[in-house]
C-alpha cells in the first residue's frame, strides 16, 4: 500500500534522494523547498503523485499551512520527514549571536514547527511516523562545530521526548543520524569569520575527515524505506559505517570519566 509523505528540504541532498526513492516505488509525496522551481523536474516526471510546496521552515505560519495543505491534498499523511537544515561552522568564540540564532531558528525551531503542525493531524488519524534528520553531530560534538552540533543535540532531545509523548496515539518517531556522506551539504554551510588562533584546531579537525570516509548518499534510500515500512521502527538509526565505532569510543570514555569521579558525584548528593 502506498504511503503518503511530507518532506521538508526536498530540493537537494538527503531530502531529494529520499523523495525520489518514495516516488519511484509509487508513494505520494508533498515535497517542500524554499525555491519551488528546484522541484519542477520531479513534478514533470511524477505528476499528481508529487505535491510541490514552497516553504521556508523559519516561517512558522507557513509550516502550519503547508502541512495542513499536504494533509488535505492527499487525505492524510503517513510519514513526516523533517529534513530542512544547514550547518553553521566555527569555533564557539568566533560565532556571532546572530549566526547562532539563525541556525537554531532553522534547525531547531523549524523542526519544532513541523512537529507541532503535524502531530495534531497524525493524532486525529491514529497513526503516522515522524522522521527527524539529526546527524552524528547530534550524538557527538566536535571542535569548530559547536553551534551546529548544539542544534542537532536539541533535535535529538526533542525527538526522544516526543517519542514518549505520542506513542500512545499510534505515532512513531525515528531519529536519523547520518555520518559523513558525499552530498552537497557543504553548499549549505555558513562559516563564521575565522580567527587565526583556531587555525590549528581547524586543521586537526579537517585532518580527521578524509574523502574516502564519506558514504554514497544514494545508498541511504533503502535504509529509510526499510525504517518507514517497519512495524516497530527504531528510535534511532545511524547511517554509514563511521558513526557506531566513534560512538563506542566516545561513550566508553564518558563512562570511564563518570566512574572515575563517582565518589565525588555521590558525595554531592549530601545527607538528608
Amino acid at each position: 500500500m502506498a504511503k503518503t509523505w511530507f518532506i521538508t528540504g526536498a530540493n537537494r541532498g538527503f531530502g531529494r534522494i529520499w523523495a525520489e526513492a518514495a516516488l519511484r516505488r509509487g508513494d505520494l509525496v508533498a515535497a517542500t523547498a524554499r525555491d519551488i522551481g528546484a522541484l519542477a523536474d520531479l513534478a514533470a516526471e511524477h505528476g499528481d503523485r508529487l505535491a510541490p510546496l514552497a516553504l521556508d521552515v523559519t516561517d512558522r505560519d507557513g509550516v502550519f499551512r503547508a502541512v495542513a495543505r499536504a494533509h488535505a491534498h492527499f487525505g492524510g499523511l503517513d510519514v513526516v520527514l523533517s529534513n530542512a537544515g544547514y550547518g553553521c561552522m566555527g569555533a564557539v568564540e568566533e560565532m556571532t549571536a546572530e549566526a547562532a540564532r539563525a541556525n537554531f531558528d532553522t534547525n531547531v525551531f523549524g523542526t519544532l514547527s513541523v512537529i507541532q503542525a503535524a502531530v495534531p493531524l497524525l493524532r486525529a488519524q491514529g497513526h503516522g511516523h515522524i522522521l527527524m534528520v539529526s546527524s552524528i553531530g547530534g550524538v557527538v560534538s566536535f571542535p569548530t562545530a559547536g553551534v551546529y552540533t548544539a542544534t542537532k543535540h536539541a533535535v535529538e532531545a526533542l525527538s526522544e521526548a516526543l517519542a514518549g509523548e505520542v506513542a500512545g496515539f499510534g505515532i512513531k518517531v525515528t531519529i536519523i543520524e547520518p555520518g559523513s556522506f558525499a552530498t552537497d551539504f557543504r553548499a549549505s554551510i555558513a562559516f563564521a569569520p575565522a580567527m587565526a588562533d583556531y587555525d590549528g584546531v581547524r586543521a586537526a579537525v579537517m585532518a580527521n575527515f578524509k574523502p574516502e570516509m564519506s558514504g554514497n548518499p544514494q545508498a541511504t534510500a533503502d535504509a529509510i524505506l526499510k525504517v518507514v515500512d517497519a512495524e516497530t521502527p527504531p528510535l534511532r538509526l545511524l547511517l554509514g559505517t563511521g558513526p557506531l565505532p566513534l560512538i563506542r569510543q566516545v561513550y566508553a570514555r564518558r563512562l570511564s570519566v563518570w566512574e572515575e569521579w563517582a565518589e565525588v558525584s555521590a558525595a554531592a548528593h549530601g545527607q538528608r
